[in-house]
């Protein structure tokens, strides 16, 4: 009897030894099926990220300034209304420009109409006719629209209407060219603050279609008023700047992003940035730094030694924003 006890206790040992491994087996199947999913999604999020960098446009539907009245029709359209698009903006631009040269009773007036009409139709729809607007002249009378002394209005409502080519292809971008000493001039003390701002994010548009846009704007002097920028606590002023920003500097040349570092007080406003903003400017704060820390060795040692990876830990740790994790 006492036998058959130990012949059973000894039985039982071994299938609680043979569950236990597999239990083993299979939390060790389960964690590894975990960490290869979590590897995957880190690889997946980071290949959208940059591909979304790739082309890091953005198409401006609401503006710097509040405007209900942009249209919230569906993306999608057959080819009738895209041929009535294409007749409105061909029309509009020719309304500009008879606005433009019109300087009789009400001219400024008749002005920002043209050029809100046009926004409008840049504004519509996810691929808005730009083309068109290009081939119906639009650039050079948009140009003369940001001509020094004119209405903030207008600066505005232009500034709006070349955002949004820039944020069309690559050749549609290069159109815009002729637009950026006027575009970066705007970004100055004098200029206010929704005209600056919009002239910003035309920049960054710009920035971002690649090295070469990037090249012509360095070299035109986009950087230090960007940069001025981003020194105030104006929150909306402040993330155009640093997105536009990230797009100027994102290399390969480091020289931008050691040059950037160094404008007085910009170290102090990126640490102000990342301890007291929102989530959403510490985001386009938080990717300035990539780019500084990843280019230049400069930027690299002056950002350790002001203190930045103590705040980025903090803000690791106590976000739950994936879009500012990631940077």
């Amino acid at each position: 009897m006492g036998l058959s006890n130990d012949m059973s206790f000894n039985n039982g040992k071994r299938k609680m030894k043979i569950i236990m491994k597999m239990c083993s087996v299979i939390w060790f199947l389960v964690g590894n099926v975990a960490a290869q999913r979590r590897r995957q999604n880190a690889v997946t999020v980071g290949k959208e990220r940059r591909e979304s960098l790739v082309r890091a446009k953005r198409l401006c539907r609401v503006g710097t300034s509040a405007d209900g009245e942009v249209s919230s029709d569906s993306d999608m359209m057959v080819d009738e209304e895209q041929s009535i698009l294409e007749m409105q903006t061909s029309s509009a631009v020719e309304e500009l420009k008879s606005a433009v040269a019109y300087h009789g009773k009400g001219a400024m007036q008749k002005r920002v109409n043209a050029l809100r009409e046009l926004r409008r139709l840049l504004s519509r729809f996810e691929f808005p006719p730009i083309e068109t607007a290009l081939k119906a002249g639009a650039i050079p009378v948009l140009v003369q629209c940001l001509a020094f002394g004119s209405p903030d209005e207008q600066l505005l409502e232009a500034a709006w209407c070349l955002t949004n080519i820039a944020a069309g292809k690559q050749e549609e971008t290069k159109a815009l060219l002729p637009a950026l000493p006027l575009l970066i001039a705007h970004l100055g003390e004098k200029s206010s603050s929704p005209v600056a701002e919009q002239c910003a994010w035309a920049l960054g548009n710009v920035a971002g279609e690649g090295e070469e846009f990037r090249n012509v704007l360095l070299s035109q002097g986009a950087l230090p008023p960007l940069a001025r920028m981003m020194l105030p606590n104006k929150g909306s002023t402040v993330r155009t700047a640093a997105w536009a920003l990230s797009n100027l500097i994102k290399g390969p040349d480091p020289k931008p992003a050691t040059e950037l570092i160094k404008v007085d007080g910009l170290l102090d406003a990126i640490l102000r940035h990342l301890k007291r903003a929102d989530e959403e400017l510490t985001t386009e704060v938080a990717w300035v730094v990539v780019y500084l820390s990843a280019l230049s060795n400069v930027a690299t040692s002056l950002l350790v030694k002001s203190g930045v990876l103590q705040l980025l830990v903090e803000r690791l740790a106590t976000s739950n924003s994936l879009q500012l994790l990631i940077p």
